[in-house]
């Protein structure tokens, strides 16, 4: 069942998110008045390849697993979109089809605004349109990043910075050792692998070394970082 408002926390997220924040407080006041809550339990459906663009829509808490399917009919994870994160603008703006699905990963809340009061905020804000256009040029960026990473970097630094990444945005420090911070974000390795264009048996050789080497727990729960000054000198090496 759908929420009306956002709680606290959710709307922390969406406030505090790096592209949103950097918005004049106008035109943030249009979007959030014109926005709407949508909760999911794990697993949901939010959004089917091939559906015409109804909504632009936010992650305000859980995640949003974005994936295709491949020809043998298997589904491949190709991100996950985390709280404070806007996404489905690119099918409103070329009027497309979607072109991925798009899962609840863990219960999720999504804060959704209609197309057509996604146009009028675009008629009423010249600055909208500046905006968007950074934050698809930061997608860009992002895009050529990972294509360079893979292409450059072993597979055992391009985990360290998956690691990384996903702490930043899921880090929740441990109640054992402070200094521990265990990824609230539960991934199978299969789905790790799938990020990383990666194989799950390579992916799995990885973490285990990491784990002989106290930079990570392997635990039945998820995985805890111990060791993140570890982790960056690996996402750092090229050898």
């Amino acid at each position: 069942m759908d929420e009306p408002i956002l709680t606290i926390e959710e709307r922390e997220a969406i406030n505090s998110g790096r592209w949103f924040s950097s918005l004049s407080p106008s035109l943030r006041h249009d979007i959030l008045r014109c926005a709407y809550v949508k909760r999911f339990q794990d697993g949901g459906l939010i959004a089917a390849r091939g559906d015409p663009p109804h909504e632009w829509i936010a992650c305000a808490r859980g995640a949003v697993r974005v994936s295709s399917t491949s020809l043998s009919g298997k589904q491949i994870t190709l991100t996950y979109v985390e709280p404070g994160i806007w996404f489905g603008d690119v099918a409103i703006f070329d009027g497309d089809q979607r072109t991925h699905d798009a899962y609840a990963h863990g219960d999720t809340t999504i804060l959704c605004v209609a197309k057509a009061d996604f146009k009028k905020i675009l008629a009423a804000h010249v600055e909208f349109y500046e905006a968007m256009l950074r934050l698809h040029a930061r997608r860009i960026r992002q895009l050529y990043g990972l294509v360079e990473d893979l292409n450059t970097l072993p597979l055992r630094a391009r985990l360290a910075k998956q690691l990384l990444h996903l702490v930043r945005s899921y880090g929740i420090p441990s109640l054992a050792d402070g200094s521990e911070m265990r990824i609230g974000l539960q991934l199978a390795q299969e789905e790790l692998a799938q990020l990383l264009g990666a194989s799950r048996q390579r992916v799995n050789q990885e973490l285990k070394g990491m784990e002989r080497e106290h930079i990570i727990r392997i635990e039945p729960g998820g995985l805890v970082v111990r060791d993140r000054a570890a982790l960056m000198q690996i996402a750092e090496s090229t050898l």
